[in-house]
């Protein structure tokens, strides 16, 4: 893995959840544990009407990238967020040296706050270090409560939430010395939202605001429509991205605070890559979905040719139902599924999807 880490369970299997965002004529490379529950999968997306590639490469080894010239290349993450010496840097800089070069610099926290301060964009109070030597625990500028952050982290790893100087300094002592951090003073946020581009030779085009569920610091899915609108904080740092060679998907964490009964947004990160919320999105864009939410489930089942969706899958015609998105975690007891329709209904249908799975 070359971004998520290893302690999220299922990890090598979350490649399909791009199959439904595919189109006829692309190729998509799936990891072979997942080939027993093609036809099921397949079957599915066949009833629901949503098109899909059947140009499998069952390996996800990176030396297939470069053997598809007449293809666009399509990558959660374009580098390598977690190995430091990675043999695959070379092929990637050799790929797109541009945008290569951008993912790696704005993926750091540390250098995103940087950017957001260059371009006038409101963040929550951070302070940024190299290591966590650098920090003086006596200074009275540490506002607290604050969030102890990696400068590169994913799916909320490596977080911490301080209250004090005492559980800052436990903190700091898991910390490795040299390891770039922030300290955020925390935000009475009243939800957090993703907001989505693609790159495009035009500049960034806008995909859609969700709302994130979150359990802590850790993301289980997220939520369409939302009232917010946040497009007018990040944009100029979208535009500066697409200038310097950012390609695909991208999007950024924006927290929400109520300030005399109005919004006012504070951006937190860049997500320079797919992210949780890009794959239901994709899907909804094709299949013209107006209020969805997609969310983990846990299954006892193992398989998807052993769960009855009958009654619940997605119908066209009343624009409501599930359709599965992130099916090959099945093989470890999970699904990630788009709950389509009205508020209400999507309740209605979380309660069956839970009852079918348990």
């Amino acid at each position: 893995m070359i971004c998520t880490h290893d302690q999220v369970v299922g990890n090598q299997y979350f490649s399909g959840r791009v199959l439904g965002s595919t189109e006829s004529d692309d190729v998509i490379q799936l990891h072979p544990d997942l080939k027993p529950e093609w036809d099921a999968i397949a079957a599915h997306y066949t009833r629901i009407g949503l098109s899909h590639t059947e140009n499998v490469i069952w390996d996800i080894s990176f030396h297939h990238l470069s053997g598809h010239p007449e293809h666009e290349i399509s990558v959660f993450y374009f580098g390598d967020a977690v190995h430091a010496n990675s043999p695959y840097l070379g092929l990637f800089q050799g790929l797109d040296a541009p945008w290569y070069d951008t993912v790696q610099w704005i993926n750091s926290k540390n250098n995103f706050m940087t950017l957001a301060d260059e371009l006038g964009i409101a963040v929550p109070k951070t302070v940024r270090y190299t290591s966590p030597s650098s920090i003086d625990l006596d200074d009275p500028g540490v506002d607290y409560p604050l969030y102890l952050k990696p400068a590169v982290s994913v799916d909320g790893m490596g977080i911490v939430r301080c209250s004090d100087q005492q559980t800052l300094t436990k903190a700091l002592a898991t910390v490795a010395e040299g390891v770039p951090i922030q300290l955020q003073k925390e935000v009475n946020a009243k939800t957090f939202l993703n907001v989505q581009y693609r790159s495009t030779p035009n500049g960034p085009q806008r995909l859609a605001i969700t709302e994130q569920i979150l359990d802590g610091y850790n993301h289980l899915g997220n939520r369409y429509p939302t009232v917010y609108d946040a497009w007018d904080l990040v944009e100029p740092m979208a535009v500066w991205m697409v200038d310097r060679g950012m390609q695909e998907i991208f999007a950024f964490d924006v927290a929400v605070e109520e300030i005399n009964a109005k919004p006012n947004y504070l951006a937190i990160e860049c997500n320079p890559r797919y992210n949780g919320a890009s794959y239901p999105t994709g899907i909804a864009l094709k299949l013209n979905l107006k209020h969805w939410t997609h969310e983990t489930f846990t299954s006892r089942y193992r398989s998807l040719s052993d769960i009855d969706l009958n009654g619940l899958e997605y119908d066209e015609a009343s624009h409501t139902g599930i359709i599965l998105v992130n099916w090959g975690i099945v093989l470890v007891g999970k699904l990630g599924i788009l709950l389509v329709g009205s508020p209400e209904k999507q309740l209605e249908l979380r309660e069956k999807v839970k009852a079918r799975l348990e």
